[in-house]
């Protein structure tokens, strides 16, 4: 199979249309990851994402619509908070996990009554969502546990010769997957953190929990299991009271003939490796916003030439940098 990357145009989106009706599985950008996207009815179209992936089968996905999709076709029984907070963050990077009207194929939700549904604020996304008209299920387009793509390189990089288009929308801004946020209960329920926080959450819907999973627990959501986001180099995770530790293993390393490589934000960079070249530090930025934009594309970018990256946890870790934590410990801790 030969695999296209190409710029969000009429033509592209005819072809993007077509390979979904046929069956097919098309790479799409968001404001968060690039998808892997398949049409949500079709139960052999939605198979192939776990297949091509290597993805858990327990494992359920994300259903990406566009802004004026009526919702009532796949979910019921929304809660008023819910509606509350679609109006307010949607279209973006929040997934809202409703009941399910069970029109959309089971092998979405894993045997799951629920579905996660989100509508992506990416202009290409919309474009394409709005000209095939059906919810498209979609993880990230990656091979599964490696780095999350943010560009259509990335996903070239794992999916050459293995779906047919990949729709070509930029770097993505957000740089982590989204908010996943339970609301089958009373009170919502952040199952996996991003950029809308849960601080955000409750203060629109006037309360918000954390989900804690317990051994042997079904799956909820996407990235609740499973190691993630891991580069292919090997990793290794300081904390940031630890730093001096991290910088000792790096001199280490480096005199040993490991190509090893620093990985941390502005204030780490300042206070701790100023002795490090330039050309061995994968700089997250200053800002929450810019170190989550950044994540991953440092990872992307570390591992073609490292044999070892060496991160260090941010200081500050509330609000956006809990999921940038979550994502960065199941990418390089142990």
């Amino acid at each position: 199979m030969q695999t296209e990357i190409q710029k969000i145009d009429e033509g592209s989106l005819v072809t993007a249309k077509k390979i979904l009706y046929d069956g097919g599985l098309v790479a799409f950008p968001t404001e968060t990851v690039y998808g892997l996207g398949a049409n949500a009815f079709d139960s052999s179209a939605v198979k192939k994402i776990y297949e091509v992936k290597g993805r858990p089968q327990d494992n359920p996905l994300i259903v990406h619509v566009h802004k004026d999709y009526d919702l009532d076709r796949i979910v019921c029984d929304i809660p008023q908070y819910a509606a509350k907070l679609a109006e307010k963050f949607l279209p973006g990077p929040l997934t809202l996990v409703l009941k399910s009207r069970q029109t959309v194929s089971p092998v979405v939700s894993c045997g799951l009554e629920t579905v996660g549904v989100r509508m992506p604020s990416h202009e290409g996304a919309q474009r394409f969502l709005k000209y095939a008209d059906l919810p498209v299920a979609a993880p990230s387009a990656n091979i599964s546990k490696h780095v999350s793509p943010v560009t259509a390189e990335h996903v070239y990089a794992d999916f050459n010769g293995k779906i047919p288009l990949i729709l070509d929308g930029g770097k993505s801004s957000g740089g982590i997957e989204s908010t996943v946020l339970d609301c089958t209960g009373a009170v919502p329920c952040v199952l996996r953190s991003g950029l809308i926080t849960r601080e955000m959450i409750a203060e629109v819907a006037g309360d918000c929990t954390t989900f804690v999973p317990k051994d042997g627990e079904k799956v909820r959501s996407p990235g609740m299991k499973y190691k993630h986001y891991s580069p292919n180099c090997r990793t290794m995770l300081f904390d940031y009271a630890n730093a001096f530790r991290a910088l000792e293993e790096y001199n280490g390393q480096r005199s040993a003939g490991v190509k090893a490589f620093i990985m941390c934000d502005d204030d780490c960079r300042r206070n701790f490796f100023g002795c490090v070249p330039e050309s061995d530090v994968l700089m997250l930025g200053k800002t929450a916003d810019e170190i989550a934009s950044n994540l991953y594309f440092k990872l992307r970018e570390g591992e073609k030439t490292a044999d070892l990256i060496i991160a260090v946890a941010p200081k500050e870790q509330d609000g956006i940098m809990v999921g940038v934590m979550n994502r960065l410990t199941k990418a390089c801790g142990s």
